[in-house]
């Protein structure tokens, strides 16, 4: 009897401690915000099948030489009106100042480096002044990692976008879902892929019926949500770094009560909706233990322009699953 008590004691114990296992290969349950370490295994960024611009580019191509060079000085700015996007920034040369999402404003923060850089050159502080329409108080300037100094409206990082080469081009409106043009004020331009001023708010996440995919999550801007399928769920690994995240922006952390529609439980009860801590130090949200991201070849909401790509990127449902293609 003692020996039969101590055996169901063992298998109690461990099945207990399997209990404790989550599916994204953690030791102990997660809170709501919990975080998820990772490592990551080198990946073939070669080409526009894993989402990665060689190049450093959005569109997955060398840029050329063009007026936002980062070494092009700001000059005076003012305030230029564009078709669907309204009112924004511009410099000396007429070209339309951008906003990154993944930037802070209070304090000043740039997380825009390396190839990231060389797609949105940063917009130097130096020699920048107020032009007709600009409110010189909202002008400042942020250090960047590298000690160079780069222009800030109301706080936000300024950048150019390498694809802008004519004065009045706005072609960085919504890539991505997280860059903007700049309004004077310092917030978001109006219009293009952000919605416009009467646009309905949406949840940090939530889902939408696509006529040819069924329902696939979305972010707060509308834009499709993706999953790389050369991503590890269990334990949690990324293979998109680098310049690949140029391409494929990771989806930011989103609060639990911030979502609508979205499978918060998991194929382990209350243990699939956590963030992820990329080895490049960005925090990722998953679904079900799986990163996300959007895709910068969405320009608008409800583009699904990332789907099939190279085989490996999907639309994904509000339960983690991939459309359209099997989990190995």
């Amino acid at each position: 009897m003692k020996t039969s008590w101590r055996s169901a004691s063992l298998v109690a114990s461990a099945a207990a401690v399997l209990a404790l296992t989550t599916a994204c290969g953690q030791d102990s349950p997660p809170a709501a915000s919990q975080n998820v370490g990772a490592s990551a295994a080198p990946g073939d960024y070669g080409s526009i099948g894993t989402g990665n611009s060689v190049g450093g580019t959005a569109g997955g191509q060398q840029a050329a030489p063009s007026p936002s060079s980062p070494s092009n000085p700001a000059g005076k700015l003012s305030v230029a009106t564009a078709e669907e996007v309204g009112k924004v920034v511009t410099d000396s040369l007429g070209l339309t100042l951008y906003r990154f999402d993944q930037d802070a404003d209070q304090p000043p923060k740039s997380n825009c480096d390396g190839d990231c850089a060389k797609t949105w050159p940063p917009v130097p502080a130096d020699d920048a002044e107020a032009g007709e329409g600009i409110d010189k108080s909202l002008l400042g300037s942020v250090t960047r990692a590298d000690g160079t100094k780069q222009l800030t409206v109301a706080g936000w990082p300024a950048y150019r976008y390498a694809k802008d080469v004519n004065a009045g081009d706005v072609k960085g409106q919504g890539v991505g879902g997280k860059w903007y043009a700049l309004a004077p004020d310092g917030k978001k331009a109006q219009g293009g892929a952000a919605g416009g001023a009467g646009a309905e708010a949406l949840p940090g996440l939530s889902t939408r019926k696509d006529p040819k995919l069924g329902e696939i999550v979305i972010d707060k801007n509308g834009m499709t949500v993706y999953r790389f399928m050369k991503d590890s769920q269990w334990p949690m690994k990324t293979e998109c770094t680098g310049a690949c995240l140029d391409k494929w922006p990771v989806v930011a952390p989103v609060d639990a009560k911030d979502t609508e529609g979205i499978d918060l439980q998991g194929s382990t009860p209350n243990r699939g909706y956590v963030v992820f801590n990329r080895p490049d130090g960005i925090k990722q949200q998953s679904i079900d233990c799986v990163p996300i991201y959007t895709f910068a070849g969405d320009k608008k909401a409800g583009d699904t322009n990332g789907q099939g790509v190279g085989g490996t990127w999907y639309a994904i449902r509000p339960d983690g699953k991939p459309v359209g293609a099997s989990e190995k």
